[in-house]
């Protein structure tokens, strides 16, 4: 009777030891998993680190510039004045909240107005309130804009081009076309204004 009870001690202490090793692993399996799932979330933005709206925190994504960033043209001069005596020139209160950067494309476009004999040859020059990567974005897809602008102006109607209304009205349908090939090429728009510094109509 006691040789019985002996072997049968030494099989219940293995099963105990083999059923807190398994309860141990499925631990370390859930808390991996867990921490691993957490990390995931994170990093894809279905949780912290995002905007409140869902908007991406990515580090490659262009932010606005504050006024108070912003690079003045009369601000080398006035740093100049300013050591010697003179005072720098002060930046006006009001406008707009964030600073504006400016782009000016090289060469003019030239196209028909719709179901018109004329034509319109226009200088365009955008603007950002973003930093400097929506304009390497814009330098760096810039055969695909300047495609865009060109349509855009071919579907021009003739009355849009002699109004001051109109020409606002294609300010900022080319303004949508730019953003719309940088949005489809790199995911972000930016562009805020576009603007004429050339208008030829013949």
């Amino acid at each position: 009777m006691s040789e019985t009870a002996t072997t049968e001690a030494p099989a219940k202490k293995k099963g105990g030891m083999m059923k807190w090793l398994m309860i141990g692993t499925g631990l370390v399996v859930l808390i991996g998993g867990g921490v691993g799932g957490g990390l995931y979330a994170a990093n894809s933005g279905l949780i912290g680190g995002r905007g409140a709206q869902g908007e991406s925190a990515d580090a490659d994504a262009p932010r606005l510039v504050p006024k108070s960033e912003e690079v003045r043209a009369a601000a080398k001069e006035g740093e100049e004045a300013a050591e010697g005596g003179g005072k720098p020139t002060p930046k006006g209160e009001g406008g707009d909240k964030y600073a504006s950067s400016y782009y000016q494309m090289e060469k003019e476009f030239t196209s028909n107005l719709r179901e018109s004999v004329h034509f319109v040859q226009v200088g365009v020059a955008i603007s950002t309130p973003y930093d400097s990567r929506v304009i390497e974005n814009l330098k760096t897809h810039e055969l695909a804009v300047r495609s865009a602008i060109l349509l855009a102006l071919g579907e021009t109607a003739e009355d849009d081009v002699f109004t001051a209304d109109g020409k606002t009205r294609l300010q900022k349908r080319l303004a949508a076309a730019i953003n719309a090939v940088l949005k489809e090429k790199e995911g972000f728009g930016g562009i805020a204004n576009v603007y004429f510094t050339n208008f030829i109509v013949q």
